[in-house]
């Protein structure tokens, strides 16, 4: 046998290597999916990962847990800086020595934007899944991304017309809760037990500082509504003791890692803003959306935020679909004044789920994963 086809051989069965990166749930969950289908084309991909329970259970090797690296806000990144450099000083270790094909990097701009830089000088390809919402504030990010980036794919339509006027051509491959929701098979347990019950779903969030905010308001609120069952969707990533006050309060339940369930069962959902703002959408239940930071940190964000509104709903509809309560408007009498107004009017719940249709035709109805999956799979094998 020739030396060139013994040659030939081994590059025939050269494994890729992948080293994909998720700072928070949501992007541990669309890890997940591009692992599972990576491994469809690629069967002997090795994937490193900073990331989650997701990840690792499609087969991701997770070298450090998002939990580990969730901080929200000015005032906690500010006091956790040493941490974040521990963390970025050891994923640039692990990318150096390890030497991937390519590395993907799932939103989480703060940190991944450092990696990109990094990764480039070391003249390795970096494709960014789920693009940072730099059109929200810090524009000028989009210089990073344009140097750094290879490749920039889109869950959010509006995207590409931001990344446009900078020249930059990126791709809109639709939005994978569109995939995951279709996907999902609801829990017949949950569903049989709460589906003849007047229920309201709280999705308080992933993180630390997010639970506790929306708990303070929360746990005020359910005593007005002695008839109606609150639903709190936990966070198994997250310690037990920030749901404490929830425990001996009678008409709430805390049930774990399954929003999708609750909120099937659900007439009105109370949402963190964030991810699970679009999915409540996706699934046609009506919402309030509220969010609360320190002091600090909204007072920075106001002077740096550039959007109309802080919800997803509202961003891709571009106006206002479901009320927003931020800051100080958060609190016990206005979220019961909106809330009663979800839970007695069907013309403003009616009008409200058929701009949720809306906002569905607008995404697509794309099978993202796959899509991102083969073109990061095509990309590192062309010659």
């Amino acid at each position: 046998m020739s030396v060139s086809l013994v040659l030939d051989i081994c590059e025939s069965y050269n494994q890729m290597k992948y080293f994909i990166i998720a700072g928070e749930k949501s992007g541990d969950l669309h890890g997940g999916s591009l692992i599972q289908q990576l491994r469809k084309l690629d069967n002997e991909a090795i994937c490193k990962c900073f990331g989650g329970d997701e990840m690792k259970k499609a087969g991701g090797d997770i070298l450090v847990h998002f939990k580990e690296m969730a901080f929200m806000g000015f005032l906690e990144v500010i006091r956790n800086l040493n941490k974040i450099s521990r963390l970025l000083a050891r994923c640039k270790s692990e990318i150096k020595n390890w030497n991937p094909d390519v590395v993907i990097l799932i939103d989480y701009p703060g940190f991944n934007l450092k990696v990109a830089r990094f990764s480039k000088s070391l003249d390795i390809k970096v494709h960014y899944y789920i693009s940072p919402k730099i059109w929200a504030w810090n524009h000028k990010r989009v210089h990073t991304i344009k140097r750094y980036v290879d490749k920039v794919y889109s869950i959010l339509p509006f995207e590409k017309r931001f990344y446009k006027e900078y020249g930059y051509e990126i791709e809109y491959v639709g939005n994978p809760l569109i995939e995951r929701i279709n996907a999902y098979q609801f829990d017949d347990t949950i569903v049989g037990k709460y589906k003849d019950q007047n229920c309201v779903a709280v999705l308080p969030g992933s993180r630390n500082q997010e639970v506790k905010s929306m708990g303070e308001v929360l746990s005020n609120l359910v005593v007005e509504y002695p008839g109606i069952r609150f639903l709190i969707c936990a966070v198994s990533s997250l310690p037990d003791r920030l749901y404490n006050r929830f425990n001996n309060l009678e008409n709430v339940d805390i049930i774990w890692d399954q929003p999708y369930d609750v909120l099937k069962v659900s007439r009105v959902a109370v949402v963190n803003s964030g991810t699970a703002t679009l999915e409540t959408a996706l699934l046609e239940i009506p919402q309030i959306v509220c969010y609360r930071t320190s002091f600090l940190t909204y007072q920075i964000a106001k002077k740096l935020i550039r959007v109309k509104y802080i919800s997803l709903v509202n961003l891709i509809a571009d106006k206002p679909i479901v009320k927003e309560l931020i800051q100080q408007d958060f609190n016990v009498s206005v979220l019961k004044f909106h809330l009663d107004e979800l839970l007695k009017s069907e013309e403003f719940r009616s009008k409200m789920i058929n701009e949720y249709s809306n906002i569905k035709t607008q995404l697509g109805n794309f099978q993202t994963s796959a899509i991102v999956a083969e073109k990061i799979f095509s990309s590192i094998n062309a010659k």
